[in-house]
């Protein structure tokens, strides 16, 4: 974080996301704040809240990609919601604060991958030595079924002491080259058997979850053997090696100050809930907001790792709002989201950059995909202009999707190509505008036929 300046956070925003300075100012200054926060003096650190996000603009413009990436910056927890989603408490449907309940899930599982990582190696390797003893038991155990699988390979028959060392070393060799890939070896794995099943109606996932959780923690695990090929055993040895050496509860405490302290939640479809309604399927639009209140605000949620504070939880909140208006939110919910910006939507100019410049620019994609057949794909500038204009000229005509219409006319283009690149190989392809013409001109002149395809 130290390196993660403002302007910093704008250049590694850029490489993935074209325009819309406004936001991506507003989250760099947003994400440095929280650097700035913990600095502070202690009586100070917890008065200063975060400034959390309105984002106005229509699908396809960036908004979900900017908070994404955010988070990707500074390895902090994400989870992206749609408020239409949630209901208020006492409907059927997903309370609010089981989007906490996942943020914590998910940085329980970030941090798990994390330690996986560090102590792999040193997993990896009692993993070996246990998948040896499995292909070539002890002397005593030489009568053991398997201990012939590896007298096959080595065709050895001495069982003496230095002899067994030996045999073992070249079959560790053998293990490491790869060559006992096709083997079968029979390993214990342990699992929870659920006595039933947990059926729940829509909305119940939660609880659903929580029951299957209660019931397995009093459920003693159960060893099941298994059959699996060599490589397979290997890796389901060195998960329970490294399982072995993590320390789960720190794991939940390291989880659980994640969450709350770089912990970024992107509600999108905001407007949805926004307006009142007196009655009909969309009355409990104003108890959403009502329900989202308190967690904005910073209240304490608890999850099956303890409790979670908020208040230091950074909301993104995203939407078209195309018929309602950020004003028609509940003034407490307006008043948590200070920071409001707008997002432009995408023309022609903007598509040609998202095509080019992106490190994961859709046509650096298209071209790596079909270089796994060898086949060399090339896009001449006239036709990217081709793409850029029709894609454009799609989302006046029908509905406007933003950048998402590029991927909906570039899967058209190349429909073909991609199908029968498999018998195309050494083969060398490069589009022009001519081409793009040939294949969607009918389509695009068609306005009913476009809304289905394009």
């Amino acid at each position: 974080m130290d390196d993660l300046t403002p302007r910093k956070i704008v250049e590694e925003l850029d490489k993935y996301i074209i325009g819309q300075g406004d936001a991506k100012r507003a989250v760099a200054i947003a994400l440095r704040n929280r650097w700035r926060r913990k600095r502070l003096p202690d009586e100070l650190r917890d008065e200063v809240l975060p400034k959390n996000i309105l984002m106005i603009g229509p699908t396809g413009v960036g908004k979900t990609e900017i908070a994404r990436r955010l988070a990707r910056l500074t390895n902090a927890p994400f989870i992206k919601v749609e408020a239409s989603k949630f209901t208020e408490v006492g409907y059927v449907g997903r309370d609010v604060e089981s989007m906490i309940r996942d943020l914590t899930e998910l940085a329980v599982n970030m941090i798990k991958s994390e330690l996986f990582e560090q102590v792999n190696e040193k997993a990896k390797a009692q993993a070996e030595e246990r998948l040896l003893d499995l292909l070539l038991p002890k002397p005593r155990r030489a009568s053991a079924p398997s201990a012939s699988s590896a007298v096959d390979v080595l065709e050895s028959g001495d069982t003496s002491t230095s002899a067994a060392v030996e045999t073992r070393e070249k079959l560790r060799e053998l293990l490491r080259q790869g060559k006992l890939d096709t083997r079968y070896v029979d390993i214990k794995v342990k699992e929870k058997i659920m006595p039933f099943g947990v059926v729940s109606n829509m909305g119940m996932e939660d609880l659903e979850k929580n029951l299957k959780e209660m019931l397995g923690s009093m459920l003693p695990e159960k060893k099941k053997h298994r059959k699996v090929k060599v490589p397979e055993a290997l890796r389901l040895l060195t998960r329970e090696e490294a399982a072995k050496m993590i320390d789960i509860e720190k794991v939940t405490q390291e989880a659980v100050t994640r969450t709350e302290q770089a912990g970024i939640v992107f509600i999108d479809e905001v407007d949805k809930v926004a307006g009142k309604a007196s009655h009909g399927p969309d009355i409990s639009r104003e108890g959403v907001q009502r329900d989202l209140l308190p967690i904005v605000e910073g209240s304490t949620v608890s999850t099956k790792y303890g409790p979670v504070h908020t208040d230091h939880i950074l909301f993104v909140a995203a939407g078209a709002f195309h018929v309602a208006k950020p004003s028609d939110l509940i003034p407490e919910l307006q008043g948590r989201f200070p920071i409001r910006v707008e997002l432009d939507s995408l023309g022609k100019n903007e598509f040609i950059r998202i095509l080019t410049e992106p490190r994961n620019a859709l046509i650096k994609q298209y071209c790596a995909l079909l270089a796994t057949e060898s086949v060399t794909l090339s896009f001449q500038d006239d036709a990217i202009d081709k793409i850029a204009q029709i894609s454009e000229y799609v989302n006046e005509q029908t509905e406007n999707i933003g950048a998402r219409r590029l991927q909906t006319v570039l899967e058209r283009l190349l429909e073909d190509i991609s199908f029968n690149a498999p018998e195309m190989a050494g083969t060398e392809i490069s589009i022009d505008a001519a081409h793009v013409e040939k294949v969607l001109n009918d389509i695009v002149e068609d306005k009913d036929l476009s809304r289905y395809i394009l």
